[in-house]
């Protein structure tokens, strides 16, 4: 700016007042010179004197109208530059204070509006109102010029506010970027992955998306998560086509594998199973050739989305050794592609002390740490676990703190993280954490990229999900009961067997229950089954069985309730009733409840749950048993199926554990005609709150830190 080098000292001093008094002496001298007038009142302005510096603009414009135009241009100048300068000295409050007058004299001036939102945010007084108020849309319809760095910026910053605003301000930008729309459909999709995430909002995620194949209808990635936000929002049929629309348009094989499995999912979520059936046999004859026959340019990138690729298999059949020998493979060539892309993070060495009796430094990985079913297991392994001997870490994905308030507190360190595993590697190595657990197995690609670097030098798999099968990963956490006594034969990580169980906790929090008989039309001396699973876990053949069941047992309902499409899961199971000659009206579908604290507490209007088979459940059954209510379920010989029954072992309950089809009916029915067996049950159950490791968290987490003990001393006399 053109000031007097005295007023630039006084200027750069912050000295307003005798910057004030320096012009106020110049307009005294030279009262025609215009621009003494613009400093003077900007002088006011930084003086927070606004009334006096307006009247000092508009009385020097007065009764010159032909002049007020080039004026106006020459202050928005002046203020514009002395905007930048607050900024640059990160003085947030005097840049807003003089944008909002560049806005009065120029309000269609895009920059300076995108520049008032960039500090609106800084000083945590934006709303997406705002966009209406400065009428920055109808701006961005003019197509003027403007900074396109700058307006991905605010792009990115405004899509955190979720509203119509903000994505109608996002398509309102779309235009600027049509003839390169790389990196704008790029930076879109990462905030869209992060906002469906972190906020749990997948219905804005998919808007996000959807604005990048209007700009690039060609872009893989947007239709792949959009079939993910779609079946999570609850669009179950849009999530089922968009997954078609990709894999119809896949041609290399490790793409069509990504493509089935993104249609696998969407058709078990919604609940599909009759239309999954035949896809999963041409899945798993996909995968099978993609191991036996890998690419030689498969991208990192490209690789992780072919990790969770057999996530979907257990739920539809009980073969753990076919199960593991496909994902052992797929792992294999995941892990060779992860390492040959990160080269100078995989060579960097340990510097973790190679000492066998210290304090060890355990690193917790996840994404799953807030109201998941893996935070509600894993939560109390915090509380209790030995200061004077272990030194805990978590490191969280897509979870903002405020998840994880009622953790944060019992840890020592926290770190959070979006879709950037090289990033989380170096931070876990860089902290020499001695033992890493994944507490998400493949249910994440990110996490699964991370164990693949191999940060720690003992790494471990426990709760997300059965092993991951990654070459990296050291050892799987299970009891004497969840896995057979041959698993070892087709598992790649070493099996850590736990004296008790494999997982325990204090109990769980329960809220008022909103269920009651007679508001569902159900008689006072009726008997209640129930099923509260996602749709992939229905599987046909166990669904005619618990039918079989509720034939047998004179005036018994069957409740149902889950995650899935409504029509599509009425469907499934009326068509299931009606072939093994159950009347539809026995079975009443519930919505899904508010919260875990009241799903539990709503668990008491069951007389008998009954489980589902290949894929049984675990959080649920722990639920229902800490509850007291009976329990029927048929073990298997996989992971998925045989979680109810180590938990059933580990209460001390042996009856409702069926290991054929027949005893499972015949558990389902005896339970259902038998009150006095379901009462010595009930009791069974109430009276293992105090005696069964399953509800002891506190040996529990001993009986863990003791294992780690002794996995370091392996490590060690290995070295």
């Amino acid at each position: 700016m053109n000031w007097k080098p005295e007023a630039q000292k006084f200027l750069l001093e912050n000295n307003y007042d005798q910057l004030t008094n320096f012009y106020e002496q110049a307009i005294a001298e030279e009262p025609d010179q215009i621009t003494h007038y613009w400093y003077l009142g900007l002088a006011y302005l930084l003086q927070n004197k606004e009334e006096v510096a307006q009247t000092t603009w508009l009385l020097a414009m007065a009764g010159q109208d032909q002049q007020v135009e080039q004026w106006t241009e020459e202050l928005v100048q002046i203020l514009d530059q002395e905007a930048v300068r607050q900024e640059n000295t990160n003085s947030h409050t005097k840049s807003w204070l003089i944008r909002q007058y560049i806005r009065e004299f120029a309000p269609n001036n895009l920059n300076n509006l995108l520049l008032l939102i960039k500090i609106a945010i800084a000083l945590g007084e934006f709303t997406p109102q705002l966009l209406n108020d400065w009428q920055v849309i109808e701006n961005l319809q003019q197509h003027q010029h403007i900074d396109l760095d700058l307006l991905l910026q605010i792009i990115k910053q405004v899509l955190e506010f979720p509203s119509s605003e903000a994505l109608a301000f996002t398509e309102a930008c779309l235009p600027y970027y049509s003839e390169n729309p790389v990196t704008l459909t790029d930076n879109l999709m990462l905030v869209a992955v992060k906002i469906a995430s972190e906020t749990l909002n997948p219905k804005y995620g998919a808007n996000i998306a959807e604005f990048c194949l209007k700009l690039r209808p060609e872009y893989a990635e947007p239709l792949r998560h959009l079939s993910y936000f779609y079946s999570n929002a609850g669009e179950y049929q849009k999530g089922i086509e968009t997954a078609k629309n990709f894999l119809n348009n896949c041609i290399t094989n490790a793409w069509k594998v990504q493509g089935s499995t993104l249609l696998l999912r969407a058709l078990f979520v919604a609940g599909g199973w009759l239309e999954a059936e035949p896809v999963m046999q041409q899945h798993k004859s996909l995968v099978l050739d993609l191991v036996k026959n890998p690419p030689d340019d498969l991208h990192p990138i490209a690789a992780s989305y072919l990790i969770p690729a057999n996530y979907y298999l257990p739920a539809f059949e009980d073969q753990p050794e076919e199960y593991h020998h496909l994902q052992n493979l797929l792992a294999q060539l995941f892990q060779k592609v992860v390492q040959a892309g990160s080269q100078e993070l995989v060579n960097l060495p340990w510097k973790n002390p190679q000492e066998k009796n210290r304090k060890l430094k355990i690193g917790y990985i996840a994404h799953t740490l807030r109201s998941h079913s893996v935070g509600w297991l894993s939560r109390w392994i915090f509380k209790y676990y030995n200061h004077e001997l272990f030194e805990t870490h978590l490191y969280l994905i897509h979870q903002s703190l405020e998840d994880n308030g009622w953790i944060g507190a019992e840890v020592d360190g926290i770190s959070n993280f979006g879709s950037e595993p090289e990033q989380i590697a170096a931070k876990i190595k860089a902290d020499q954490i001695d033992i890493l657990v994944d507490l998400d197995s493949i249910t994440l690609d990110i996490t699964c990229t991370v164990m693949a670097l191999k940060p720690a030098p003992v790494q471990v798999t426990w709760l997300g999900w059965d092993a991951s099968g990654i070459p990296a990963v050291d050892y799987f956490l299970a009891d004497s009961y969840v896995l057979p006594e041959n698993a070892q034969d087709y598992y790649r990580a070493t099996i850590w067997r736990l004296p008790t169980t494999y997982v325990a906790v204090d109990g769980f929090e329960v809220a008022v229950p909103t269920l009651r008989r007679d508001d569902l039309g159900i008689p006072a001396d009726a008997v209640i089954y129930f099923s509260a699973q996602h749709g992939h876990k229905r599987h046909p053949d166990t669904t005619r069985l618990q039918m079989q069941i509720i034939k047998q047992v004179p005036n018994s309902y069957f409740l149902i309730k889950g995650r899935s499409d409504e029509a599509t899961i009425k469907q499934f199971f009326t068509k299931i009733a009606e072939s093994e000659g159950v009347d539809p009206s026995r079975l009443i579908y519930l919505p899904r409840d508010i919260n875990e604290y009241v799903h539990r507490a709503n668990l008491g209007i069951a007389d008998i749950v009954l489980d589902t088979y290949p894929y049984n459940g675990a959080t649920t059954t722990l639920e229902t048993l800490w509850m007291g209510v009976p329990l029927v379920t048929r073990v298997g010989k996989q992971f998925a199926a045989r979680n109810s029954y180590t938990f059933l072992m580990n209460a001390g309950v042996t009856e409702g554990i069926a290991w054929t089809d027949a005893e499972y009916v015949e558990w389902g029915v005896k339970l259902g005609l038998d009150s006095s067996l379901r009462q010595q049950v009930a009791w069974k159950l109430r009276q293992s709150r105090q005696t069964s490791p399953l509800w002891n968290a506190q040996q529990f987490t001993m009986e863990l830190e003791k294992a780690y003990q002794q996995m370091w001393e392996r490590y060690i006399e290995s070295r």
